[in-house]
């Protein structure tokens, strides 16, 4: 077997692996993800899983939400298009929250898990920099852009959990767009 045959299988399994993780994930929330249970759901032995992820579950969730944050910068990249101001910072927070929506165990991997990445550090995961780096060309300064992320953050838990009024997502937006495009030009 090639070098390159071991690079696609490894690939492979890591790809499988971190799948298996996240559809168990979504079905029945992280504690039910245990290194048993994805080495049975990929047909390996748990001492293959610890060979693709030494550091196990905590690493796996770690890998789990460095894609989140990757998938997140696509869709929310993908939503801006060619709109500005106010129109951007709405797409934007709309792609954010919808996210969030679609993928509640991903989202929480990504910012209520303790999964060891390093948010608002110089040097930190490409994915969380590139990430924040969207809202930052929507929003601008980088403590506008944390307020701005950290409002997004709070309206999709409380309403995820109840606590607002179901329906009023668009007005929500509006109110961000309306705050936050303000000190932007067209």
């Amino acid at each position: 077997m090639s070098d390159q045959d071991r690079q696609r299988r490894y690939e492979d399994r890591r790809r499988r692996i971190l799948a298996a993780a996240r559809e168990r994930a979504e079905a029945e929330g992280w504690p039910a993800v245990t290194t048993r249970h994805l080495a049975q759901a990929i047909g390996f032995t748990q001492p293959v899983l610890y060979g693709h992820f030494p550091g196990g579950k905590a690493e796996i969730m770690l890998a789990v939400a460095l894609e989140g944050f990757v998938e997140l910068g696509e869709r929310c990249r993908a939503a801006i298009g060619s709109k500005e101001s106010r129109g951007a910072v709405e797409a934007v927070a709309h792609a954010y929250l919808d996210f969030a929506d679609e993928h509640p165990a991903i989202y929480e991997a990504m910012f209520r898990e303790p999964i060891g990445a390093r948010f608002a550090e110089e040097g930190n995961e490409a994915e969380l920099h590139e990430s924040f780096a969207i809202l930052a060309e929507v929003i601008g300064d980088p403590i506008s852009t944390e307020v701005f992320w950290g409002a997004l953050h709070g309206v999709g838990l409380l309403e995820r959990s109840g606590r607002m009024k179901q329906g009023e997502r668009r007005l929500r937006v509006a109110e961000l767009g309306a705050r936050f495009a303000s000190g932007l030009h067209d």
